[in-house]
């Protein structure tokens, strides 16, 4: 049985919190236990209905305000397919949380209130989406029982949003699908409500939709993480000296001559290990224990390539970043810590080219300062080389956070353009 795994967008009350419990609730993906505190908690805000969305506020603040603030997760299973959802937070202030939740999805359910149409948040979420990659989008229309269940108004909305996906660049494939996610309607089963609509209910899709595989399994990256050195208390490892690390792309074979970068040596994998187990190939994203034929100086940060695709090395960094933080600006000059694959280092920004307008798409150039959650393209400059590819051939080597250096608190995410 495979996985889909995605991620809600949307405005603040657009109601990707109740949607999720739905799925869930109408899907039986829910604990008796778990039903029954959710009921409690109802009537006790003075709700008649059950408040599906407490499903997947799980903090107190957001159960009190009736938000959701982190990103949720829950996962739930079918006949068919295996789910993992990413509820992320509607409100700018927690833009960062939504990169966050798409940085691994194969696809994004977007929700969007039939009564107000595509809001700037809405776009920001898209943006974000189109940047990561995201191929497959699911248009929910929802609250379709607050307007009557009008054709005219689904139509209408679905005409607003397909403009602004014309002008994104990577997704290619938008399922408009209108619902009302308190009544249930084309949730998990079809209703007589919207006879006009001949598609399928939201389930359904999403347990039939094709997506392809995220890992890049044709270029060959394993970065470093930790060299195991030979432990004198066991003899049957006294000799050992393997390098362990998360495969980040390709097939790694026993045998396979591979080169060190950035030191250019080359050597042959000598055996791949899963804990004690020895195994002939090893993939991403698997984390293995490789061994070598030859004492190279290897260290964390290192990486494992073929010869025939190796990816580039250099210290000048192409890359749009999404700013989080709101008690700082980024301006140039500004130095931080960069954390790519296994390695950190120092870097600098040494450009802002320009910062995207989500309403227009317009870049605007001349810009001196970002503020939180600005979307813009800039050059950065690190202190050591880097090994990485283009964030469009491979997602684990072709992003990488920047970080405060004093107060080690996360200020931007970042992706590697061409």
């Amino acid at each position: 049985m495979d996985l889909l795994h995605f991620v809600t967008a949307g405005s603040v009350d657009d109601g990707k919190s109740t949607l999720i419990g739905r799925l869930l609730y109408d899907g039986k993906g829910i604990m008796q236990d778990q039903l029954e505190m959710i009921e409690a908690t109802s009537h006790m805000q003075g709700n008649e209905e059950i408040n599906l969305a407490l499903l997947t506020d799980g903090l107190k603040a957001e159960r009190e305000q009736g938000i959701t603030i982190d990103v949720a997760y829950r996962y739930f299973a079918t006949q068919k397919r295996k789910f993992i959802i990413a509820d992320a937070p509607g409100h700018s202030q927690y833009t960062r949380n939504m990169v966050t939740g798409a940085s691994s999805a194969d696809l994004c359910l977007v929700l969007v209130d039939a009564r107000k149409g595509f809001s700037e948040q809405t776009k920001r979420h898209l943006f974000i989406a189109d940047l990561l990659r995201i191929k497959q989008v699911v248009l929910a229309i929802n609250k379709m029982d607050l307007v009557d269940y009008s054709e005219e108004v689904y139509e209408k909305v679905k005409d607003e949003a397909m403009n602004f996906f014309s002008r994104l660049g990577s997704v290619i494939n938008v399922m408009p699908i209108p619902i009302s996610a308190l009544k249930g309607d084309f949730v998990v089963q079809k209703t007589d409500s919207m006879p006009w609509y001949d598609g399928p209910a939201l389930l359904s899709y999403l347990e039939n939709v094709y997506v392809g595989g995220l890992e890049n399994h044709i270029e060959a990256r394993f970065p470093v993480q930790f060299v195991l050195k030979p432990n004198a208390n066991n003899k049957d490892w006294e000799d050992f000296r393997g390098y362990s690390g998360q495969i980040a792309g390709g097939c790694f074979y026993a045998g396979d001559e591979v080169m060190v970068l950035p030191s250019g040596f080359s050597t042959k994998i000598k055996k791949i290990y899963l804990a004690e187990q020895e195994l002939e190939e090893a993939f991403a994203p698997r984390s293995v224990v490789i061994t070598l034929e030859d004492e190279v100086d290897i260290g964390r940060g290192d990486m494992l390539v073929k010869k025939n695709n190796p990816p580039e090395v250099g210290q000048d960094l192409e890359a749009m970043i999404c700013w989080f933080s709101h008690s700082r600006l980024a301006r140039k000059g500004d130095l931080f810590l960069l954390k790519h694959t296994s390695k950190e280092v120092k870097a600098k920004l040494t450009h802002i080219a320009y910062e995207i307008d989500i309403e227009t798409l317009h870049k605007e150039e001349n810009v001196t300062e970002l503020k939180m959650n600005a979307l813009a393209r800039v050059s950065l400059r690190s202190s050591d080389p880097l090994i990485y590819d283009a964030f469009r051939r491979n997602r684990h080597t072709g992003s990488f956070i920047l970080v405060d250096p004093l107060e080690n608190k996360t200020l931007a995410a970042g992706i590697i353009i061409d």
